[in-house]
């Protein structure tokens, strides 16, 4: 049975539409913490459960929302404030607790928001656990017994904490001492945290995207604006631009001549970088959207390439899978398992500075002879619930556009999982090939069901 609220990252909308309101949050963490309630009890330990948010104005309301819905169920609630998605994934792990709790819509303008979890061990709730809570929604709210209500408390170090974890995945023979960044923290959950990673590692560190207000997180700024980092880079004359998103989970990089290197290069260097210093590297995971080029340019270092369903998830479920420790969206998730639970843009960014510095390359040499497939892609606003899939004139229109790129391209249409939106991805030898076919496949959805 498919899952009603749960998406591919947690629950996720329009603040203020259904699901996203403060009484179906509270139904949404009271049938949570009965859930975990029930796991508990089977070890005899009292739960305690993490919750974290990023800078939009509604995380205010949600998070109270949240904290009485969990309390009601009995549970004990830990408040850490603006803290990233990795760094709530980290901190259940480290202190040892039965779930985090993320509010954040990501990369998504302010006026969405979203509920994300993370079990015991710093991974995204199991499938199986999402369905148990989405049973527990169905039934009366409750109350727990006075005496059994949950406590909440602030974490008062919890910035600290993580600061220290990402600053231990950097090689302890390294420093970044004499270089220059630009870090763009999208005025998202990462504005206190990501700046103070880097100048203790000794970088010369301009922060932008340092100023949220509620309103401004992704908002011409981070990893999916990141124009603004590159003038900055230019106009500071900085050796490199780190960008994250709203909660910090992606991760796009720009050098000194203003290149944009993706979540899909910044793989390629990983895995290179991981053969150049453990010597061997079993296989890497992208996704349907990850560019062919990455691909053979990966399999020609006689690495096994597997592309997974688009979301972070589905990566991590191949790398399980196969036992495999590398794996990346081009959107900037980068998964490195021996490093983390789940992708961390500031971790991911240190791992590629550390590559950078053991082979004393630029991004751009270490991806000498990778030339990326020119992609285009566009995205339709849809109606929720549209069925593009059994549109006749859509399926045509993808067939006549694959006829005539005559295997030369490829075309992806995907649904998001995130908001009402259809992807229209295609990819070709020519730029001009790529651009054209996307915008008369999406000039079809449009006029079909948009």
């Amino acid at each position: 049975m498919g899952r009603r609220y749960f998406g591919t990252d947690g629950v996720r909308g329009k603040v203020g539409s259904a699901p996203i309101t403060p009484d179906f949050v509270l139904r949404l963490g009271y049938a949570a913490g009965k859930v975990l309630a029930g796991a508990a009890a089977t070890s005899g330990s009292r739960p305690s459960v993490l919750i974290g948010k990023d800078t939009r104005i509604s995380g205010y309301m949600l998070e109270a929302s949240l904290e009485a819905g969990l309390s009601a169920a009995g549970i004990d609630v830990m408040l850490a404030g603006p803290m990233t998605t990795p760094g709530i994934a980290y901190l259940t792990r480290a202190l040892r607790l039965s779930a985090g709790v993320v509010i954040s819509a990501s990369h998504n303008p302010f006026y969405d928001n979203g509920i994300k979890f993370f079990s015991a061990d710093g991974n995204k709730l199991p499938d199986e656990v999402e369905r148990q809570i989405e049973e527990q929604l169905d039934l009366p709210l409750d109350c727990a017994p006075s005496e059994q209500l949950g406590r909440a408390r602030r974490l008062d170090d919890a910035g600290g904490r993580y600061i220290e974890f990402c600053k231990s995945t950097f090689p302890q023979a390294y420093n970044l001492r004499g270089l220059k960044l630009v870090v763009d923290c999208a005025n998202g959950a990462a504005y206190d945290i990501a700046p103070h990673v880097f100048h203790e590692l000794g970088a010369d560190v301009i922060p932008i995207g340092v100023s949220p207000n509620g309103f401004n997180i992704n908002d011409g700024v981070g990893a999916t604006a990141p124009d603004a980092l590159v003038r900055a880079v230019r106009a500071n004359q900085a050796d490199l631009g780190i960008a994250l998103d709203g909660d910090a989970d992606r991760l796009q990089v720009v050098d000194a001549q203003g290149r944009l290197f993706n979540g899909d290069e910044l793989l390629y260097v990983l895995v290179k970088d991981r053969m150049a210093t453990d010597g061997k590297v079993e296989g890497a995971v992208g996704t349907l959207m990850t560019n062919l080029a990455v691909e053979q340019a990966i399999e020609r270092l006689g690495v096994k390439f597997v592309r997974a369903a688009v979301g972070d998830r589905y990566v991590l479920e191949q790398l399980r899978e196969h036992g495999w420790l590398l794996g990346a969206e081009g959107s900037g998730h980068i998964l490195s398992l021996d490093r983390h639970t789940t992708g961390d843009g500031i971790v991911s960014a240190l791992l590629v500075l550390a590559a950078m510095k053991r082979s004393g390359h630029s991004l751009a040499e270490l991806l000498d002879g990778v030339t990326l497939f020119p992609q285009k892609l566009i995205n339709v606003r849809i109606a929720q619930g549209a069925d593009w899939k059994a549109n006749g004139a859509i399926q045509q229109s993808v067939a006549d556009a694959e006829a005539q790129l005559n295997g030369k391209g490829r075309v992806l249409i995907r649904a998001s999982g995130t908001e009402p939106v259809l992807r229209v991805m295609v990819e070709a030898r020519e730029q001009h090939d790529a651009v054209h076919y996307a915008e008369a496949i999406a000039a079809t959805v449009k006029r079909a069901i948009a």
